[in-house]
Formats: C-alpha cells, sequence, structure tokens
C-alpha cells in the first residue's frame, strides 16, 4: 500500500498535522501538555464534492482516553473513518488509527493502524523507543530524529503548541513516521479568521499544510486547516482540493474538553 493513498481518515489528520523540517526542530522537543484531557470526543463529517455535487461521504470519530502502556500512565487516542452506507459503491472506507503516547511530553510509544480501503486492507504496529532513537513495526527497526511523532499523535503534539508566538506565513516544523518512513513537513501560519460550519461560529487559527503530491493530493499548499483559537485549538474546518474534486471534513460534535470552547461565538 502506497504512502500517498490518503483514507478519508488519513485526509483529515493529514491535513491537522503536516508540517516540515526546519533548523528550529529540535524547540518542537519542549512541547508540554496544555490542551488534552481525558474523556475528548470530536465527531467531523465528511463530504466530496463530485462534479457540482457535493455528498456526504462519512464521519471520522477521535477520543482520547486514560490507559497503561508497560507501567505508564499514557493517553490511548483513537481515530476511526467511515464512509457511509450510501456511498461505499463508490469507494467504501473503515479505517482505524491508535496511539499511545506520554501524558506530559506527548510522545508516543505504540501506534496501531488499520486500513480497510475499498478492496485493499492494511495493518500496522509500531513501538517508539526514543531513547535509543528506534522504531519498530512489522518490517525492521529504523533510525527515527528525536521528537518524531506517528500520525495519530502528532494531531495532539501540536494542538499544544503557542501559535502565538508565529506570524504571518512563518512556518513550524514536525517529524512524522509512517508506513516505516520519516517524513519531515510543515504547516505555514496564515493569521485568524472567524468560520461558520453547521454546529456553530468560531474564532480559529488558520493555516495551510505542505501537501505531499500523490495519488489524491495535488501537492503543494492548497489544503486550508481552521482549529479554535482557543486552549483546546481543536479543528473546526479541513477543506482541501483533490486530483478529482474537493473534499472537506466540518466538525460535528464536540465534547468532554479540558477548556471551554471560548472560541465558539455562537450555536
Amino acid at each position: 500500500m502506497k504512502t500517498t493513498r490518503i483514507s478519508i481518515l488519513l485526509l483529515l489528520i493529514i491535513g491537522i498535522t503536516a508540517f516540515s523540517w526546519k533548523s528550529t526542530h529540535d524547540k518542537l522537543c519542549d512541547v508540554r501538555n496544555t490542551a488534552l484531557a481525558s474523556g475528548e470526543k470530536v465527531t467531523y463529517k465528511i463530504a466530496y464534492k463530485w462534479g457540482a455535487l457535493w455528498l456526504s461521504a462519512g464521519e471520522v470519530v477521535f477520543t482520547l482516553d486514560n490507559a497503561k502502556y508497560g507501567n505508564r500512565e499514557v493517553y490511548h487516542a483513537k481515530g476511526y473513518g467511515y464512509t457511509y452506507k450510501s456511498y461505499d459503491w463508490l469507494f467504501k472506507v473503515r479505517d482505524t488509527y491508535e496511539s499511545y503516547f506520554d501524558k506530559e511530553t506527548l510522545m508516543p510509544y505504540k501506534f496501531v493502524r488499520d486500513v480497510n480501503e475499498g478492496n485493499a486492507s492494511f495493518y500496522q504496529n509500531v513501538t517508539f523507543k526514543h531513547d535509543q532513537g528506534k522504531a519498530t513495526s512489522l518490517k525492521g527497526t529504523y533510525n527515527i530524529p528525536s521528537c518524531t511523532q506517528d500520525i495519530m499523535s502528532a494531531i495532539y503534539y501540536t494542538r499544544c503548541i503557542d501559535w502565538n508566538k508565529y506570524k504571518k506565513n512563518d512556518t513550524v516544523p514536525i517529524t512524522v513516521f509512517l508506513d516505516d518512513v520519516v517524513h519531515p513537513l510543515y504547516v505555514r501560519y496564515i493569521g485568524k479568521e472567524k468560520i461558520s460550519v453547521k454546529s456553530g461560529t468560531y474564532n480559529c487559527i488558520v493555516f495551510k499544510p505542505l501537501l505531499i503530491k500523490g495519488t489524491v493530493f495535488k501537492g503543494g499548499e492548497e489544503m486550508t486547516v481552521y482549529v479554535t483559537d482557543d486552549e483546546n485549538k481543536i479543528p473546526v474546518l479541513v477543506k482541501s482540493p483533490i486530483l478529482i474534486g474537493d473534499i472537506r471534513a466540518e466538525v460535528h460534535e464536540i465534547s468532554g474538553t479540558k477548556s471551554p470552547l471560548k472560541s465558539k461565538v455562537k450555536s
């Protein structure tokens, strides 16, 4: 299965977390938990534009709970993405992503990916040993830089970044290990904007991630991501053109956040 074959779930995740390599990389090792709490649940509705029509394609659900990994108290993040039955005829998706990561440093210990798309399936299980600079998957052991994230832990990690330190057009780095490859990526900070979706009106932070050209995305900075401009930094809207049509993920329900959603100005 190619890395560039992106499911609906992975589209949303990549939109939230696709970042790039710069010399400031090591500074992000100091990021600590400021936004996360066990019991959080966020649901997104996915829509796909085919020609002039917008189709309701499916949903993505993210949950965050307490868990044990060995003798460590960790967070267990789970993302489940699926297409509606009415959309399955076009391209059926049933994908699960899981990460076990440190509550304070936000570094991952274990990542599980179980992908079922159309007639294809893919399973990945990765363990991280950051003190050794190693990641071990079902295919082998690989060298990784310090502060390397998996694709799920990266979502929660970036939500704890202080965006107020950045100016328009600044880029923020992160390194992600996926499909046995280290991906140095970046996101470009655009600014702040008030947006309205079906669940309400929010004050948002806006950025554009650099996307890798592949079987779904055109590449470049065509995707736009909006996250709540408050302590939670929850993605509200992700939208992007793809090789055929357009796709968007819009927040539907938010519950169990660590802090009040101060960015929501209208229901």
